[in-house]
């Protein structure tokens, strides 16, 4: 290779022997990748920022023309990243003069609800059946008892008896309603909002789809019996007899749904 010649085969010329280029120009660094969907990257990115309070609540993302050219992608995908977030409850759209895309503060309500949503479409799918979710039951809810043995207050324990106490109602003569209302009680009682969020849509869940019927009312008493026991251990501040009653109580339901889970089969 001769000296006018650079490692790439290209001659040079005498003017540039000794000679640094000039430095690229700038190009926006915020670029996708070929690996996933464009929009999921963008979506990703944005949720990221929110996430973490680069954008806080309130604020006006970017106009489409803006963060198409910030992350070198279609209008289109801008578009549909913006659909993405906003399903999530992350952005709202508004609409008029001062419209635009806006950051939302995430309500934990919308996100249990969705969440609920999806997982009740998920059980629906050979891909996760009645234990799945039980077997999650049974590895959150006893550590919640422990938890709302060593952090409930007293007015939250009067609410926690008042629930285990509560009537049945002539629209649901099991009290399944009132059960299932009794174990989400449980989890707010620990004072840990992702526990609470974590286990309702567990519970929506089931609400649905257990066929109440079928149970025998000596059952339902038995729940009502063991409820009552569990308050008591977390009135006492007893942590491991509370955690104890909850790990049986969710044994012995396991059978009970198992009996009365509505299979797709069956429906």
């Amino acid at each position: 290779m001769s000296s006018n010649q650079d490692p790439r085969g290209t001659a040079s010329s005498p003017a540039d022997e000794g000679h640094t280029p000039s430095p690229a120009a700038p190009r926006a660094h915020l670029r996708v990748q070929k690996v996933r969907p464009a929009y999921r990257q963008v979506a990703d990115e944005l949720r990221s920022q929110i996430m973490r309070g680069v954008l806080d609540p309130g604020s006006r993302l970017p106009s489409e023309s803006e963060l198409t050219g910030m992350f070198g992608v279609s209008r289109s995908t801008v578009r549909e990243a913006l659909r993405a977030l906003a399903s999530q409850h992350l952005i709202e759209t508004r609409r008029g003069v001062q419209g635009g895309s806006f950051v939302a503060a995430p309500e934990p309500n919308k996100l249990v609800d969705d969440l609920g949503g999806m997982l009740g479409v998920l059980v629906a799918t050979p891909q996760l059946g009645i234990g799945d979710l039980l077997e999650a039951r049974l590895l959150l809810e006893p550590a919640a008892a422990r938890l709302a043995a060593q952090r409930a207050d007293p007015d939250t324990i009067d609410a926690l008896r008042a629930a285990a106490e509560a009537p049945r109602d002539s629209r649901d003569p099991s009290g399944f309603v009132t059960h299932m209302d009794f174990h989400t009680m449980i989890l707010m009682a620990t004072g840990n909002l992702m526990l609470t969020m974590m286990g309702q849509p567990v519970s929506d869940v089931l609400r649905t789809r257990l066929d109440r019927a079928s149970v025998a009312q000596e059952q339902w008493d038995q729940v009502d019996t063991c409820h009552l026991s569990i308050v008591d251990h977390i009135a006492n501040g007893e942590a491991a007899e509370a955690e104890e009653v909850m790990r049986n109580h969710l044994l012995d339901l396991r059978d009970l749904y198992g009996e009365t889970w509505r299979s797709q089969d069956r429906d």
